[in-house]
């Protein structure tokens, strides 16, 4: 039972120190976002545009969080707003010129921070990590009502 509550307690930690980690470097190399705002401009660089629903289902983070989200990369001019034209109560979110512009540098700067925190991690051992992640994850989804 001890090992169960250390394995949610660690995950937990984990998840903190990693949005922690990768907001001080985005700061440290000037790119002005949030680990969670660059989920949702990393799923719109890997998707292009699409509505808000989609990105919250992609990052996997409820829709009030993700329109606070879209709300700030909107006021630092990355993402555009439009109006659905079928749906008047869909908003399609698409990257503005500045927001398509931060793509390549901002990925290899996260990756670069993924690596370090990575390090000395065997491939092994990080495909056993990811497997055992996915398990949980799909456990979760069988739970969940």
């Amino acid at each position: 039972m001890m090992l169960v509550k250390q394995a949610g307690v660690w995950v937990n930690i984990f998840n903190c120190k990693l949005k922690k980690h990768m907001a001080a470097v985005f700061k440290a190399n000037g790119i002005n976002l949030t680990a969670e705002q660059f989920l949702v401009m990393d799923a719109l660089w890997n998707q292009g545009e699409m509505t808000q629903q989609n990105i919250a289902y992609i990052i996997q983070k409820d829709k009030n969080s993700v329109t606070q989200f879209i709300d700030n990369l909107e006021k630092k001019g990355l993402v555009v707003r439009a109006v659905d034209s079928s749906d008047r109560r869909v908003n399609n979110i698409k990257l503005s010129p500045m927001g398509m512009e931060m793509k390549e540098n901002t990925k290899q700067v996260a990756i670069a921070a993924i690596n370090d925190i990575l390090k000395g991690i065997s491939e092994k051992d990080l495909k056993v990590f990811v497997e055992v992640l996915n398990k949980a994850c799909n456990n979760i989804e069988k739970l969940n009502v």
